[in-house]
Formats: C-alpha cells, sequence, structure tokens
C-alpha cells in the first residue's frame, strides 16, 4: 500500500507546488512586466490617488456629468432582507435584467427612460445603449452617439459651449480593437474626469 501511496502523494505535491504556485506567480509576473495598468486592475487616478477603475461603470446622477446606460443591478433590501432594491452600478452583485421582450416591467422602463430624454429636449433616435441595460450591469461604456446626445444638457450645466463638450467626446473616443472587433466607444469614467478638468481650466 506505501508504495502505492507515496508516489501519488509526491505526483500531489509535485502539481501544487507546479500549478498552484509557480505556474500563477510566473503568469503574474509576466503580466505585470507586460501590461502593468491591466493586471494592476485598470486603475484610474485622479491626484494619484486610485478613484476607480476603467473596466468598472459608475452610477452618475449629477446633471453636469455624462450618464452611463441604465443598470440592472440590485442589493439586498435593509428594510427586508428577502428581497432586492434596485442599486445601479453595484459592483458586488454584477447581473442582467433578464428580462424578456414581452416583459411589461421592461416596456414599461424604457417608456419611461424614453419619456425622461424627450422632456429633456432630445429629438429624433435616442441610441439603443441610452436605453437598454448591459449584460453585466457594470458596462463603463456608451456609444459616441449617446455621449453626444448628452452634450448639450452637459455644456449648459457646466457653463461650457456644446461645441467644447462635443470635442471632448470625440477626444475620448476608443475605436475598435485592433481596427476591427466591436464598436467606437466611449468610457463615461474617463469622460467625466476628463470633463472636471475641462471646467477647471476654464474656470474664471
Amino acid at each position: 500500500m506505501v508504495q502505492h501511496f507515496r508516489p501519488a502523494f509526491m505526483m500531489l505535491l509535485l502539481f501544487t507546488l507546479l500549478l498552484g504556485l509557480a505556474y500563477p506567480f510566473g503568469i503574474m509576473g509576466v503580466s505585470q512586466a507586460l501590461m502593468p495598468f491591466q493586471a494592476g486592475g485598470s486603475l484610474i487616478t485622479r491626484n494619484d490617488v486610485p478613484v476607480t477603475s476603467a473596466l468598472i461603470g459608475q452610477n452618475f446622477t449629477g446633471a453636469g456629468y455624462f450618464h452611463g446606460r441604465p443598470s440592472a443591478t440590485s442589493a439586498p433590501d435593509p428594510a427586508d432582507a428577502t428581497k432586492t432594491v434596485d442599486a445601479p452600478y453595484n459592483a458586488a452583485n454584477s447581473s442582467g435584467s433578464n428580462l424578456g421582450p414581452l416583459s411589461q416591467k421592461l416596456i414599461d422602463r424604457v417608456k419611461a427612460d424614453m419619456d425622461t430624454a424627450r422632456a429633456a429636449g432630445v429629438t429624433g433616435p435616442v441610441p439603443a445603449d441610452a436605453l437598454t441595460t448591459s449584460g453585466s450591469g457594470l458596462d463603463p461604456h456608451i456609444s459616441p452617439a449617446f455621449a453626444l446626445l448628452q452634450a448639450g444638457a452637459v455644456a449648459k450645466e457646466r457653463k461650457l459651449t456644446e461645441e467644447q463638450v462635443r470635442r471632448l467626446v470625440q477626444e475620448n473616443v476608443e475605436g475598435r480593437l485592433f481596427g476591427i472587433l466591436g464598436e467606437p466607444r466611449v468610457n463615461v469614467v474617463r469622460l467625466n474626469l476628463a470633463l472636471d478638468a475641462l471646467s477647471r481650466s476654464v474656470a474664471p
């Protein structure tokens, strides 16, 4: 029995050291050397202090900021732990809405968002990502069309010209990966940080 136990134990030890320690630490070292920003969590800093990750959207609600797409994430209801409440961009509970196209709740929510956009003076077609949630609920990106749709309201609130804000949006458009994959997009967190910087630079 011992002659069978020893080889099994040695193989367990070998693969534990190889796959449990050497491989993970080796990959971590390579990634830190080749892609330190991504390996460190794609952290965005402000005054040398990490404020968020470029991979996770934030729930901007102020009129002077660009807003991300709707988020379906939730959190436990403080009044009843067996229930949940809406908590947009809750990074601790990434999820989609799982609502189908015939869901009355989804229809009502999209109609309400559309009415809000029209009340804000939006005319013409509204980009799909302005009304639909992402699969994770944490998507930090919106389409350039959705960002430009908000430019007028943001400019008015910030006391900037719409041309200044639209130019800022264009400067923050990220192209397709390798020039062919995906669609052009705008990271809302980066855009709002750039907006803060622009506001400070033109402040009297």
